[in-house]
């Protein structure tokens, strides 16, 4: 395991885009790009707190989840943030994580919701949201979106209709105490998830089976494959204390990005482009 970036506030959500690992470092309300040997980038200061997760269009539009504030929003070529979408009308929660699959539909999450916002522009909730939701990810045939339940100690599937909608839902793997937050799959149908109490990141298969585990100083919150041949495993780390002391965890700036080659290539999505 290698060291990439240290000094981060408070890094989560993860995404491999043209060659860099874009992440939101939430306890510095930027948006950052790292490339392989390191060099960072604040590619975008936002205006409002955490969480702010992000993800892609398809043409490359990057979208970011104003949690508190239920939106949804999309940033333009210029650099602008318009509304994407409105998810208040569904929940006044705050909104966390995000997957945009290969069809463009985006799924969106909060406690008591799973919203899905389609191409076209419609919003509507396709499925409860689980206990305490965090990850998700979507396998390459665009038919299962697994999430990931922090509070349930699970990963739990669905399967994914043509309209967006989702379905017969079922536990995917019993995590057996583990604690999944961000998550990525790969290429042997392999799920990597970022445990924050445990201080790790772990790979199961369908089913729970442990494959290989990751252990950490600190508390590991998301993880993505990416690289050349994306089989680079990017952990995002950081010391962890509590929502109490979020922002003197956010001042010491113990975040990290750390790599470790991975078995398998990313597949799905979150994309690995």
């Amino acid at each position: 395991m290698n060291l990439l970036v240290t000094g981060i506030a408070m890094g989560e959500s993860p995404r491999w885009h043209d060659d860099r690992l874009w992440l939101s470092d939430w306890g510095a309300q930027e948006i950052l790009a790292v490339d392989l040997q390191g060099n960072t980038e604040v590619v975008a200061k936002v205006p409002f707190e955490l969480p702010f997760c992000i993800d892609r269009l398809s043409d490359g539009r990057l979208l970011i989840v104003s949690g508190r504030e239920g939106l949804l929003l999309r940033r333009e070529p210029d650099g602008s943030l318009v509304t994407h979408a409105d998810l208040t009308p569904l929940s006044r929660n705050g909104w966390n994580e995000i997957v945009v699959d290969g069809r463009g539909n985006t799924y969106v999450n909060t406690s008591g919701a799973i919203a899905v916002v389609t191409p076209e522009g419609t919003v509507r909730q396709v499925a409860d949201g689980g206990a305490f939701p965090n990850g998700m990810a979507v396998t390459p045939d665009n038919s299962t979106l697994i999430l990931a339940e922090s509070y349930g100690k699970r990963l739990t599937a669905f399967d994914i209709a043509p309209d967006g909608g989702l379905s017969n839902r079922r536990v995917w793997a019993d995590l057996n105490g583990g604690v999944p937050d961000g998550i990525c799959l790969d290429a042997e149908n392999a799920i990597w998830y970022a445990d924050v109490p445990n201080k790790r990141c772990v790979r199961v298969r369908e089913g729970g089976e442990v494959l290989q585990t990751i252990g950490l100083d600190r508390g590991c919150f998301a993880c993505m494959l990416g690289g050349v041949d994306k089989r680079t495993l990017f952990l995002i780390a950081t010391e962890w204390r509590g929502m109490e002391n979020i922002s003197a965890v956010a001042q010491q700036r113990t975040g990290q990005v750390l790599t470790a080659e991975a078995p398998a290539a990313g597949v799905g999505w979150p994309a690995t482009n």
